[in-house]
């Protein structure tokens, strides 16, 4: 590969450089920040900076957003300590759904069959009553269907069936979730 070939291409952060600025400096910082654990202000800085979040999140210490312009989370949320959500492409987080500790949602990844190392992107879906596990991992393109658990330490790059419970690496169903 020839990293000194490489550009954007087409993608764009979605955002003018002010805003991003902004976010950079300003906006993540206090939505990350350990020193102000109260979820009603990292609420309300994701929505000013165009993020569309519902009502009941809980956003605990740690949590990073790339770009909160492409995100949007349901109610009744839980995003726990230092997930990250890489967010290239849009991600959709719906309602009552854990994403637990150090999880990565990650939207973006590259070619490494172009000699440019050219970037893909691609949005991820989180689906209804859904729990991503601590320290797991989900890459570009996926839905996790409504109801699924991707157990500890998860890591799955295609999409997840509802209802269905997924554990290890490259992540496997092992069993029907029964409510």
């Amino acid at each position: 590969m020839r990293l000194d070939s490489y550009t954007l291409g087409t993608y764009t952060p979605g955002a003018p450089y002010w805003k991003q600025l902004l976010w950079y400096f300003v906006g993540s910082p206090l939505v990350e920040s350990y020193w102000l654990p109260i979820s009603p202000f990292k609420v309300w800085i994701l929505r000013w900076f165009g993020t569309q979040i519902g009502q009941g999140v809980r956003i605990k210490p740690g949590v990073k957003v790339k770009f909160p312009w492409r995100l949007t989370v349901g109610d009744f949320v839980w995003l726990g300590e230092d997930t990250w959500i890489d967010n290239l492409a849009h991600v959709t987080i719906e309602s009552h759904v854990c994403i637990s500790q150090g999880v990565y949602l990650c939207t973006g990844n590259h070619d490494w069959s172009n000699p440019n190392f050219q970037l893909i992107t691609a949005p991820i879906h989180v689906e209804e009553s859904s729990w991503i596990a601590a320290k797991s991992v989900i890459g570009p393109g996926v839905t996790v269907g409504r109801g699924a658990i991707l157990t500890l330490g998860g890591v799955t790059g295609r999409s997840l069936e509802p209802m269905t419970i997924y554990t290890g690496n490259p992540a496997q169903a092992v069993k029907t979730r029964k409510l």
